[in-house]
């Protein structure tokens, strides 16, 4: 441009500092006072492309122009950034062009937003939006847990209309806590089964002043299906001493209490006004807070429960607060702000006189708050003239007197500073704020205040101000030297929520005055959302619509989850405060004055001190007033870059764009093992507000009731709209009697997204009956069993209430009330029976009660018979044990191929217990299948009776489920139900491993729970070679797989051996896994076994470790003491193709075998045989059992197939291994299932072969049982099992036709445990309290344990420590969970009526440990229980011992 006057020469460029991909941007140019024509181009450079947005040959005076543009989505992937510069080139006639280039940043604008329903299978949504709230159609691939695991993966699934719902199986245990890319968070759910059926509620102020007298405090029993529980209400307030307290003196000494009680009234309530002045609260040396805990006695079940609340107390009793306030003042216009006074309750105080006064002395006035308590504030600032100003605002004076032992009431103030903003002409511009919250819709009106200076306007006749809100420019024209003006304009959805209004204008000497205000609007869509059940009422089990509403063609999805699920976690649920939380507060790039050299490239003035007269006079460098600029720079919520060339060039942000955040959740619903804790309704939920009269909800009636529909999520679809923006869901309410709430997102490519209102839909049933019963009770324990009957009607009715009776007379009854009972509108009615459970094994309760036509009366009314529900039927059931310990004994798979049909084979069997069984407890079943692997098969997740709570025993989950599918695919029997069965198996199993992995790659048992323990090598080989196994049939992130291999080549050694890392709790392997070879000949299995091939550097150098450690064992006499290690070199020489090697290893263990009926099979060199006592039958050993098992992988491993020989010695090793089968199709314990199981797939397939006819099977005792069994093709994998009715009796089994079988017959009784000689583990059990007195004494009870072992080893291997629960009682698991503080105890679980504590190794120092339990239904002459303490490998090493209730009167 010339060098003209600046009044004849202005710019101004305003275009987004970050741009956001495939959303449509805009580039403003504006030009003033231009008195000749010029060519203006703006260019867009980004990338490898170059676009012109405009050429324009400007010939008007004043020039304002936009330009629309897109920056292309395909060149970058999510959130990448990337640099794009627009150029802004000026050409005219009297010089070259001039140009301004302006560099912003490149965000992909898509946003999104997942939310789902967590359970055994988790199902979840997807939606993608740009920055527009409008769809984006992208690809999505892949889910990872909170330790960055990939645990599922999708391959490009691209999403339709900006929306997918997927789903994957959730493990049963998964990482707790922490997000996923697609976020949600997993939080563990209780698995006791049965949970309290109402809860406590407690509500109390939150914070009470010193100077309080009184507060009030509510407690409420209410069911889960929201109505009122009858009974007695205990409320406890109590608050501790914090300076003075003693533990020798009772809970007297360390806190103030006070104890009220009353029944409960029609609500379930009890309200105490409590008086203060007993708790001392102006007196310090307590604690600031309040503690109250109530307790409900439920009527007729005597069932109490317990809830907490707490309130603070303080002595800050108003504060001051700015709601709204100017950030800079401007000298000669006022000063606005708004201030709320709230009490110590947080609430407003109407009416009050408050103080504002400006830098002490120089402002001082009083103002009144209204009835929300708030002020607006406006000063006038024309006698202000200091560069800063600070505003104070007070209620009441503080008393600066302080008291050790005496509160002082505190009143906080309000205060503010703000810089004053420097103009050189001394003009200003400032918009008035706009307080509160605008709805959309509405029009907006905005006052501004100006004043101009008359030298700098004396040749202008007017002077135009714009205003910018999303980059929409509106003028309009004024010239008066000071006043005030408005403007408005409509609020709509696209600038919510957060609005940034900019008023700005140029004065002829280009300075640029300004102003900026943020406006709150409401959270609000384009797309209006409407969703409706076609009623608010209904039944259970009735059919129902639910409609939905909004823009045409939109994809809406649909969800309808139990109450009980929100409340779970209420901040997460999906609403448009959460959606527009997503955006994250942008960064202002800060802009520094341009350091030596300017945006222009020109050189700045240097200041340097001036000397005059011999004084030196030096620049001042720190100015403390601001600048129209820092205006521009406190704009937050949009992006905009704002230039202008005034002779002192700046750069200018403005916010003018929001991004949709990170991936978000909205709510987690739980497992389907939730337990339905209604009264045998299911689900939990929040008080529903119903009518006292239920009105009539369908026509039809229903006479009877059966409810066993308890989901928690009920409606989860995809609906597409028609054109006239409406669709209708038919759906069938399930049976839970609750409240569902529903909720719908849609999705419209022309009005973007929108969120319905949460609408809710209460289902219930006039009258049902409730069962109290335990989870499982001991045989020769009574109990009584109450069924209280609800009644919800406004009248009264007459009732049966029925018990069906029991089969086999299971059970004893003794009723202890009258058949028939009135049940007036609102109350219940509890029927009890004294039940002995005779029986063993589950027992079910089944309860009817119906409503009778009468004409007797119910007090003084005719009870009348509801149309709807007359009848209700509940059952539950209750599981009836026996004392003492249980024992398998003996479990025989018989291994029988018959060549024709004239062939026959018989079996004797005897079936004998020990004279100390326990009466009653002995039971034996007799299976037949027609595959080896069939009873595994059923039983994937159940081959061990024990735990799986480490790194190790997850693999037997995860790994048997490997070679079933491997050996059905070879044999050609995989059906699809039995695949998908197992592959959800791997998936579980594989999420669950991944809890153990380590940052490095590694595995170890426990995981990094601490960050301090160590890889496992052993593990990590086990866990690598499973990973890449199961890549056939689930996804396995690679780098699980190349993580755990770089790991363990780093593990190797110059010589191909490794080291060990990480503990090993087996220390029957540890005989050889210590002893580097054997650990090398383990992972050398895996390597070969993933596979990789022999000419990996990592194999090939293994395989040379191996092969000199075989040199040397050949050369030394003690071979015969590392049968496992030579077990292990033999398999690995197979598996390498070394037949030579493999040949010796097997000719020289061939030596060591054990060859005993038909059989074959290694022990450990050494072992003393054990002596069978009266209550334990010994089984082999875990580590013979897999030892044996390498053997037979290495007789199966031959090149190119097992000669006949191999096949014939094979046979001979199963015939021994499956005899050490448990009745589920496992072992002892992990490795020896694991590995035996593979060997016996591998025998499997090989020697696999059609049954052309089928085999029968019969079975006969002595006396008159007798049963028949065929097997054929079609049922070869089906386990046909049958019940032997004669303990102690002999059976024969006669085999007869074609085929191979296998029969198991399994022994199972219970016996008391006796100590009889030396124990490995020394173990005692102590319970409290020993005084009985009081009735928490009868409720509560401390159980202490103390343990070491005493075997012959230094150290026990992992070992176990299972506490039984006395009948009636479960563990409080805060304080079970407690125990894993101390640092032996690597991990506890709480399963059913089982506390498990896990230890790494027990030595001969004794462990103590201890927690708690509590009553949940009273039992009657409780038998004792066992804690039983293991070696998880060496499960023959047990030590078993009783404890009892000390107040209980059945004590025994």
């Amino acid at each position: 441009m010339t060098r003209s006057p600046l009044l004849h020469r202005q710019y101004l460029v305003l275009v987004p500092s970050q741009l956001y991909t495939g959303v449509p941007e805009k580039a403003c140019v504006m030009l003033n006072h231009l008195n000749e024509t010029m060519t203006l181009n703006i260019i867009l450079d980004y990338g490898m492309q170059i676009s012109t947005l405009l050429t324009k040959l400007v010939t008007e005076k004043n020039y304002f122009s936009c330009s629309p543009f897109i920056v292309s989505r395909t060149l970058w992937d999510m959130e990448a950034r990337v640099g794009v510069w627009l150029s802004i080139t000026l050409f005219c006639s009297h010089e070259k062009h001039k140009h301004a280039v302006i560099c912003v940043t490149a965000l992909d604008s898509r946003g999104r937003v997942s939310w789902g329903n967590l359970c055994v299978s988790v199902r979840f949504r997807i939606v993608s939006v740009d920055v527009n709230f409008h769809p984006v159609n992208e690809t999505v691939s892949l889910l990872t847990n909170p330790k960055r695991n990939r645990i599922f993966q999708w391959q490009n699934v691209r999403l339709q209309g900006g929306l997918i719902q997927l789903s994957f199986p959730l493990s049963v245990e998964p990482t707790l806590g922490g997000t996923l890319q697609h976020s949600f968070e997993v939080k563990e759910y209780v698995r006791i089964l049965f949970l309290p059926k109402f809860e406590v509620q407690v509500k109390m102020p939150k914070v009470i002043g010193f100077l309080d007298e009184e507060f009030v405090v509510s407690a409420c029993g209410l069911y889960t299906y929201g109505k009122p529980v009858s009974g007695l209400v205990t409320i406890n307030v109590c608050r501790k001493y914090s300076r003075y307290h003693s533990n020798c003196h009772g809970r007297y000494s360390q806190k103030i209490c006070e104890e009220f009680s009353q029944q409960a009234d029609d609500k379930g309530c009890f309200t105490q006004l409590v008086q203060t002045k007993i708790f001392q609260l102006r007196q310090k040396g307590y604690d600031m807070a309040i503690q109250v805990e109530a307790k409900v006695k439920e009527e007729g079940t005597e069932l109490e429960l317990t809830g907490h609340a707490s309130c603070t107390i303080t002595s800050t009793l108003s504060k001051l607060k700015f709601t709204k306030v100017d950030t800079y003042y401007r000298h000669g216009l006022p000063f606005f702000g708004q201030v709320l006074l709230v009490n110590e309750k947080n609430q407003p105080i109407p009416n009050k006189t408050v103080v504002v006064t400006v830098d002490g002395n120089a402002y001082h006035s009083h103002f009144i708050t209204d009835e929300h308590g708030l002020v607006d504030i406006s000063i006038n600032t024309t006698r202000f003239t200091s560069s800063s100003l600070t505003v104070l605002v007070t209620y009441k004076k503080n008393s600066r007197c302080f008291d050790n032992w005496w509160l002082e009431e505190y009143h906080m103030p309000a205060q503010h500073t703000v810089k004053r903003i420097s103009s050189p002409s001394k003009s200003y511009l400032h918009l008035e704020p706009v307080t509160g919250t605008v709805a959309c819709g509405q029009i907006q009106e905005i006052r501004a205040h100006y004043i101009l200076n008359e030298q700098i306007l004396k040749d202008e006749k007017d002077l135009t101000f714009y205003y910018l809100v999303r980059i929409e420019i509106n003028t309009f024209g004024l010239f008066i030297l000071k006043g005030v003006f408005s403007f408005s304009f409509r609020v709509e959805s696209d600038i919510a929520s957060d609005a940034q209004l900019l008023l700005y204008a140029f004065l002829p000497d280009g300075e640029i005055i300004a102003d900026t205000e943020k406006i709150n609007i409401e959270n609000c869509f384009a797309n209006k959302v409407n969703l409706s059940f076609s009623s608010a009422q209904s039944p259970p089990a009735s059919n129902i619509n639910l409609e939905v509403t909004a823009t045409p063609h939109s994809l809406c999805a649909l969800r309808a989850v139990d109450q009980s699920v929100l409340l779970m976690k209420p901040e997460a649920e999906l609403s448009p405060h959460s959606v527009y939380g997503l955006l994250p507060p942008k960064r202002v790039p800060s802009v520094a004055h341009g350091g030596p050299m300017n945006a222009y490239g020109e050189k700045c003035i240097k200041a340097e001190d001036i000397v005059h007269n011999g004084i030196v006079y030096t620049p001042k460098w720190a100015v403390k007033e601001d600048d129209v600029y820092s205006v521009f720079e406190v704009i937050r919520p949009n992006d905009l870059i704002l230039l202008e060339k005034l002779g002192n060039a700046k750069k200018f942000m403005i916010k003018m764009r929001f991004m949709l955040g990170p991936s978000y959740c909205l709510s987690t619903a739980l497992p389907q093992v939730l337990p339905q804790v209604a009264p045998g309704v299911g689900g939990r939920a929040q008080s529903i507000a119903m009518n006292e009269n239920v009105p009539t909800i369908v026509e039809r009636p229903m006479k009877e009731t059966i409810r066993k529909y308890f989901p928690e999520t009920w409606i989860w679809d995809l609906v597409p709209l028609d054109l006239s923006g409406r669709s209708e869901l038919a759906a069938k309410v399930p049976d839970t009697i609750t409240e569902w709430k529903a909720h719908a997102l849609c999705l419209s490519g022309t009005t973007g997204l929108g969120l319905s209102p949460i609408i809710s839909l209460q289902v219930f049933q006039p009258f049902f009956v409730e069962l109290t019963l335990p989870y499982s009770v001991v045989r020769g324990e009574d109990f009584t069993l109450k069924a209280t009957v609800f009644n919800y009607l406004s009248h009264c009715i007459r009732v049966s209430v029925q018990l069906e009776a029991f089969p086999h007379n299971s059970a004893d009854l003794v009723r202890k009330n009258e058949a028939n009972h009135c049940v007036c509108g609102s109350r219940q009615k509890t029927v009890s029976w004294t039940v002995t459970p005779k029986s063993l094994g589950k027992v079910n309760f089944t309860a009817t009660v119906e409503a009778l036509q009468s004409e007797e009366l119910c007090g003084n009314e005719v009870p009348t018979v509801p149309v709807v529900g007359r009848k209700d039927t509940v059952v539950k059931p209750l599981l009836v044990e026996v004392r003492g310990t249980l024992l398998s004994c003996c479990p025989s798979l018989i291994h029988i191929c018959l060549l024709s049909l004239e062939t026959g084979v018989s079996e004797k069997l005897s079936l004998k217990v020990p004279s100390d069984v326990v009466e009653g407890s002995a039971r034996a079943t007799y299976s037949v299948l027609g595959d080896i692997l069939g009873s595994a098969m059923r039983n994937l997740q159940n081959l061990l009776r024990m735990p799986y709570g480490c790194g190790e025993q997850n693999m037997v989950l995860f790994v048997p489920n490997i070679y079933v599918l491997n050996y059905l695919n070879e044999t050609g029997q995989l059906t699809e139900d039995i695949k998908s069965k197992a592959i959800s198996y791997l998936v579980s199993g594989y999420q669950r491993q991944l809890n153990y992995k380590h940052k490095d790659g590694s595995y170890s048992t426990f995981g990094d729970y601490d960050s301090r323990s160590q890889g496992n090598t052993w593990l990590t080989a086990f866990v690598l070679k499973s990973f890449a196994q199961a890549r056939s049939y689930i996804f396995v992130e690679n780098s699980h797989i190349t993580d755990a291999l770089t790991w363990l080549s780093q593990k190797q050694k110059e010589n191909g051996c490794f080291q060990r890392s990480g503990s090993l709790l087996n220390n029957a392997i540890k005989g050889g896994v210590d002893d580097e070879v054997t650990l090398s000949a383990y992972i050398t299995i895996a390597l070969l076994e993933m596979p990789l091939p022999v000419t990996h550097p990592v194999v090939r150098n293994a395989l040379f470790c191996l092969e000199s450690a075989w040199r040397s064992i050949s050369e030394s006499e003690a071979q015969g003491n590392l049968v496992y290690t030579k077990a292990l070199l033999a398999y690995a020489f197979a598996l390498a193709g070394n037949q030579a090697k493999r040949s010796e290893l097997l000719e020289s263990l061939d030596k060591d075998a054990v060859k005993e009926d038909e059989s074959i099979h290694w022990q450990r060199p050494g072992k003393v045989q054990e002596v069978p006592s009266l209550y334990y039958q010994p089984r082999a050993p875990s580590v013979e059992v897999e030892m044996t098992a390498y053997l037979l992988l290495a007789y199966l491993t031959a090149r190119p197939t097992p000669s006949s020989e191999d096949l014939s010695v094979a046979s001979r090793i199963v015939k021994w291994i499956t005899k050490q089968q448990n009745p589920n199709g496992g072992f002892s314990s992990t490795q020896d299932t694991v590995v035996a199981l593979q060997a016996l797939s591998k025998y499997g397939a090989a020697t696999f072969s059609k049954m052309e006819k089928a085999a029968v099977v019969t079975v006969k005792s002595s006396e008159t049982f007798s049963e028949k069994f065929q097997v054929h093709d079609a049922n070869r994998l089906l386990l046909q099992e049958i019940r032997l009715p004669e303990i102690p009796g002999e059976y024969s089994t006669t085999v007869s036709g074609s085929g191979c079988v296998y029969l198991q017959t399994s022994l199972r009784y219970n016996v008391l445990p006796k100590k009889e000689g030396k124990v490995p583990f020394t173990l005692k059990v102590d319970t409290l309290p020993k005084n009985c007195d009081g009735i928490e004494a009868h409720r509560k009870l401390q159980i202490h344990i103390n343990i070491s072992y005493t075997g012959e080893r230094p150290s026990s291997n992992m070992a176990i420590v299972d506490v039984k629960m006395i009948s009636g009682f479960i563990p409080v698991k805060s304080s079970v969970k407690k125990l894993q503080e101390k640092p032996q105890i690597q991990r506890t679980e709480v399963s059913t009526n089982h506390v498990l504590i896990y230890f790494e190794e027990l030595t001969n120092q004794t462990l103590s440990f201890s927690f708690s339990v509590e009553q949940d239904i009273q039992v009657n002459n409780l038998k004792p229980a066992t804690v039983k303490a293991y070696d998880y490998y060496e499960t023959e090493e047990f030590t078993i011992e009783e404890y009892s209730d000390p107040c209980s009167a059945g004590k025994v």
